[in-house]
């Protein structure tokens, strides 16, 4: 078997991090869409390039739910400016993943496996993400989409030439569910821009405070710690 060769920014190592405003952490950005996007319009896969070069050229650590088609090429994008992407595959293994599943592995530098399946999986993706676009999809997206719009999560919508983006106007509409976290927008860049800005403004907002497993800090004194 000859040996795979990767362009050079496919196995460069990430520069551009976009830090929390605490220091710690990358915003973490998940691309949500079709697997198979044969009716998703022919623009669909440079749209998603596009949107995954736009992730990793602002800093942005791309997440997808380790799959085909939309997020795939999304996570191609990121890797073609040195990108970190980040995989949640319904999957128990990676055998159960490239065999069972018949999913990629191609395009991720961490592939993250939660056996849960699909709906488990959609679930864990979006809650690991501190922002979701959503692109051109099916069942699965609209069920990522759901948990992101009822946890006020970050949440974009590309728009485009497939209908995805106008049935979630519908939807929202219809629910009498006005959502500030919710925004549309046709250019993947403005829409990334958009969500980072969100992301960073809501984090500097909160104060991120735990207690000690022990009760007791190294002075030997019961506190709690303030991020």
């Amino acid at each position: 078997m000859s040996a795979r060769i990767l362009p050079p920014n496919h196995s460069a190592v990430p520069q551009n991090f976009c830090r929390l405003p605490s220091g710690y952490g990358v915003v973490k950005v998940g691309v949500s869409g079709a697997a198979e996007t044969g009716y998703s319009g022919l623009d669909a896969f440079e749209k998603a390039k596009e949107l995954g070069r736009e992730i990793a050229k602002q800093g942005a650590i791309i997440t997808t739910g380790a799959t085909t088609g939309f997020p795939m090429y999304a996570a191609m994008g990121a890797k073609d400016e040195c990108g970190f992407s980040i995989g949640i595959s319904p999957a128990s293994t990676e055998r159960e993943h490239v065999e069972m599943y018949e999913l990629p592995l191609d395009y991720m530098d961490v592939v993250l496996y939660t056996g849960f399946g699909y709906a488990g999986r959609d679930l864990l993706f979006v809650r690991s993400s501190d922002a979701l676009v959503i692109g051109p999809g099916r069942v699965g997206t609209f069920n990522e989409f759901a948990v992101a719009f009822e946890d006020h999560r970050p949440l974009g919508v590309l728009e485009g030439s497939w209908k995805t983006d106008d049935i979630i106007h519908q939807i929202v509409d219809s629910a009498h569910r006005p959502n500030p976290h919710l925004i549309f927008d046709g250019d993947p860049k403005a829409l990334v821009e958009r969500l980072i800005e969100m992301v960073l403004k809501e984090k500097e907002e909160i104060l991120h405070i735990y207690n000690n497993p022990d009760g007791m800090t190294a002075a030997g004194k019961k506190i709690e710690v303030i991020l």
